[in-house]
């Protein structure tokens, strides 16, 4: 009998626990619609009228992209308008204070107002927006057809707060770096061009010689990037340019993009404590900040790509090393080992060999020395050594680097090398090349290390 009793009251408390478990997870599941003062889809806003402290700004929507209409006609900031659209399209209620209200001075209301136009109708939604409430910071609303006043979310403070200028696309001179094909810069004491072939930047002027690629794309990017901190002039004239001395700009850049069959000229001017800057496509004057001005201080000798060989160890398939008497190639096989291809001497030390590379990898030029030259001066006329580099996936075909070593001074422990695929030569630390093979058993893995790694 007691074990009857015992087993009916755990199965009411199952069915008790079940169905309070049902309507807690419906109500946190289900979004009560009492407590929304709006919800519909963002996606759906096609127009906003912002009323803020006797200031209208009115957005239109044009396809993916917001429009600021009204007071100006420009691009805005579409972070902010979808922001805006998305917090007033899903309006949650804090709290009901009254449920009809025949005051509502008492609560601020109207000092701001926000009119949503959705797709298909001609009526707007709008909330109206009082003063903060003392007590929470939550802000006094009512939806202009309900009689109710509510409390909304204090976190729309700032977004309340904001005026034309927040909403307006402030990066304006914005374009796509990557499909930039040359850049040209002119400055006080400053003058270089750069050409981009395939992936790589080369400077033109005043010295041919590779460029370091991040350098150039830090500056494209910066230029695409400069936001604007005030909109001095919306349709900028003669008398505004010289206003701003873009006539005798500090900085011209011109960035050719030949897809696009355009060049884009930059003219930027620091006077005093504030930098001005517009494109030869844009009739807008911007004060920028001055961080850009970093980027484009950069002298054509601090812009040069500095390493002599530009590869990555791990990408190494095959190396060939000559010097004096001394022929050495060799390879890596299927599982990644290293082994003579000429002379045949079974494995190859792989330690020494990557040591090797990563040294050689690391390499960076103290000095150049430009055409035009003569490479007998620097013994690469007869270079006392040379090495090829093949790098590269098996499905691919090999790429070729090919470094020649030139006179070394060993007191002041420099050597010159060449890179066949630059005009120029290198000046670099010789420390690297005491790891150089002498002869082949160098780096041949004998019999007693092979047992020493197997006993290891």
């Amino acid at each position: 009998m007691k074990f009857k009793t015992t087993l009916l009251l755990f199965g009411i408390f199952i069915l008790l626990f079940a169905a309070v478990y049902f309507f807690e997870f419906r109500s946190q599941g289900e979004e009560n619609e009492d407590d929304m003062l709006i919800s519909f889809a963002s996606e759906d806003v096609e127009k906003i009228i912002f009323k803020n402290d006797g200031q209208t700004i009115q957005f239109q929507r044009k396809e993916e992209e917001w429009l600021i209409t009204d007071p100006i006609e420009a691009k805005a900031d579409k972070y902010e308008v979808n922001m805006l659209a998305d917090d007033f399209s899903n309006l949650r209620i804090e709290r009901v204070v009254e449920e009809e209200s025949s005051d509502l001075k008492k609560y601020g209301i109207p000092q701001k107002e926000i009119e949503l136009y959705t797709k298909g109708q001609d009526i707007p939604i709008k909330i109206q927006i009082g003063m903060q409430n003392p007590l929470d910071n939550t802000f006094f609303a009512k939806k202009v057809e309900e009689k109710r006043v509510v409390l909304i979310s204090s976190s729309l403070k700032s977004l309340l707060e904001k005026k034309v200028f927040d909403f307006r696309q402030k990066d304006i001179f914005k374009f796509e770096s990557d499909q930039a094909k040359s850049i040209k810069l002119k400055a006080k004491g400053i003058q270089w061009e750069a050409e981009k072939e395939d992936e790589d930047w080369f400077l033109r002027k005043p010295v041919n010689a590779l460029a370091q690629k991040n350098k150039i794309n830090d500056i494209l990017f910066a230029l695409s990037n400069l936001k604007a901190k005030e909109f001095v002039s919306e349709e900028k004239k003669g008398e505004e340019i010289k206003k701003y001395e873009l006539d005798k700009s500090d900085y011209e850049v011109a960035i050719d993009f030949p897809v696009e069959n355009r060049q884009v000229t930059f003219f930027i001017h620091k006077k005093d404590d504030k930098v001005h800057a517009t494109s030869s496509i844009s009739p807008k004057i911007l004060q920028v900040e001055d961080s850009i001005l970093s980027d484009l201080e950069k002298e054509p000798g601090d812009l040069r790509d500095k390493e002599v060989a530009d590869f990555f160890t791990w990408e190494v398939k095959k190396l060939q090393i000559k010097k004096g008497e001394t022929s050495l190639i060799l390879s890596k096989d299927d599982e990644e080992n290293w082994h003579f291809e000429e002379p045949a001497l079974q494995e190859a030390v792989e330690e020494k060999i990557q040591s090797f590379l990563r040294k050689l990898e690391a390499l960076e030029s103290e000095e150049f020395m430009d055409p035009p030259l003569d490479l007998a001066e620097f013994g690469l006329d007869v270079p006392q050594a040379e090495i090829k580099i093949w790098t590269g996936e098996e499905e691919e075909t090999p790429e070729e680097l090919t470094i020649q070593i030139g006179t070394e001074d060993k007191e002041s422990k420099k050597v010159f090398m060449k890179n066949k695929r630059f005009p120029y030569v290198f000046k670099v630390d010789s420390t690297f090349l005491e790891d150089f093979p002498g002869r082949a058993e160098d780096w041949r893995r004998s019999p007693e290390t092979e047992k020493k790694e197997e006993k290891d």
